[in-house]
């Protein structure tokens, strides 16, 4: 009886955060539509470019950190929320990103048990293995491995959250 009356109020705390997080996310522009189209034209016209971070990490981890999320989605993520998170408190934040169009998270947080963001290590070597990523995304036809903290998602979900995270992410980079 107490764990059933933990997990409702657990519930009912999670989504009136998710709620009050729909409001907060910032309203503005973004740095181009939620395509996979236009996410590679803002990577292309990236090329080339000297950039700074604002703030944590630098340009080639950032470029680095959203390869790997795309790539995971494609040959599975190495480590996985628990189930419980999976099918309640996590499609909650992705419905709430989606229908808001934007995406806020932590931008200095690894994907759990990913790799180091050091390969490869200079920008515009990492803005390839990106651009690559975005390409293998979005000609790969076959069976999506779940999301670590969504779960179960679908091509046209996963695109979405791939775009939505990197312009989450590069709102924190600058022409230098």
């Amino acid at each position: 009886m107490q764990r059933r009356t933990l997990l409702k109020g657990t519930a009912v705390a999670g989504v009136a955060v998710l709620g009050a997080g729909f409001w907060a996310l910032p309203g503005g522009p973004r740095p181009a539509a939620l395509s996979l189209a236009a996410a590679q034209q803002v990577l292309a016209d990236l090329q080339g470019r000297a950039l700074q971070s604002l703030r944590g990490w630098s340009p080639s981890e950032v470029f680095n950190h959203c390869a790997q999320s795309i790539d995971y989605s494609i040959d599975g993520y190495p480590r996985l929320k628990p189930a419980l998170f999976r099918h309640s408190l996590g499609p909650a934040a992705f419905a709430v990103f989606s229908a808001r169009g934007g995406m806020r998270h932590p931008l200095d947080e690894p994907i759990p048990g990913a790799a180091a963001l050091l390969e490869p290590d200079n920008q515009e070597a990492a803005l390839q293995r990106l651009r690559s990523a975005f390409v293998r995304f979005a000609s790969y036809q076959g069976e999506l491995q779940p999301h670590f903290a969504y779960g179960a998602l679908s091509h046209g979900e996963y695109a979405a959250a791939h775009v939505m995270h990197l312009y989450d992410h590069l709102s924190l980079l600058r022409l230098a």
